[in-house]
């Protein structure tokens, strides 16, 4: 019976799909009473871990990391459900993964990697379907001998960017 599933795998399969729904409403109720807040990735491991990441228009308090995590557990029954929880930040190091963390990130400097090409500027627009990077670049002077610092812009549609990372300068 080689390809087909088990009824046992089906079960642990339809199971998984009931909690990551019933975790996603609990979240979104959560993040419903701070309209700053959205959510940026929910995952549920088939151990039950349940992680889910958070940011904020103006950053996400330790607070409200509790205050969502205290949201999903309390409407779980632990004498049903084995789970562990964990609601965080996304880290600096991870790429942007939601339009409203460009938005978020408007005047700080992105690295941008598409299929094509890289980039590297500051984002100064971010709308529903575009980013707009500015950078300064030398380039040979149109006559005669030496480099001339020029301005550069790209406009990039969100579809096009393979990954973002917010570049840290200290």
């Amino acid at each position: 019976m080689k390809g087909t599933k088990s009824p046992l795998f089906l079960y642990f399969i339809l199971r998984f799909k009931m909690n990551q729904t019933k975790v996603l409403d609990l979240v979104n109720e959560a993040l419903a009473l701070n309209e700053s807040l959205y959510l940026i990735d929910l995952s549920i491991s088939t151990t039950n871990k349940i992680q889910v990441t958070v940011d904020g228009d103006n950053g996400v308090p330790l607070s409200e990391c509790i205050r969502i995590s205290r949201n999903v557990e309390h409407n779980f029954d632990r004498e049903e459900e084995d789970f562990s929880l964990e609601v965080s930040t996304p880290d600096i190091a991870h790429p942007l993964k939601v339009k409203r963390q460009y938005i978020k990130n408007i005047n700080r400097i992105l690295k941008i990697k598409t299929s094509e090409q890289e980039f590297e500027g500051t984002l100064v627009e971010a709308d529903e379907d575009k980013i707009v990077l500015n950078w300064k670049a030398r380039e040979p002077k149109p006559i005669g001998k030496g480099k001339v610092t020029v301005n550069k812009a790209a406009i990039i549609s969100y579809k096009d960017i393979k990954e973002a990372k917010v570049k840290i300068v200290f």
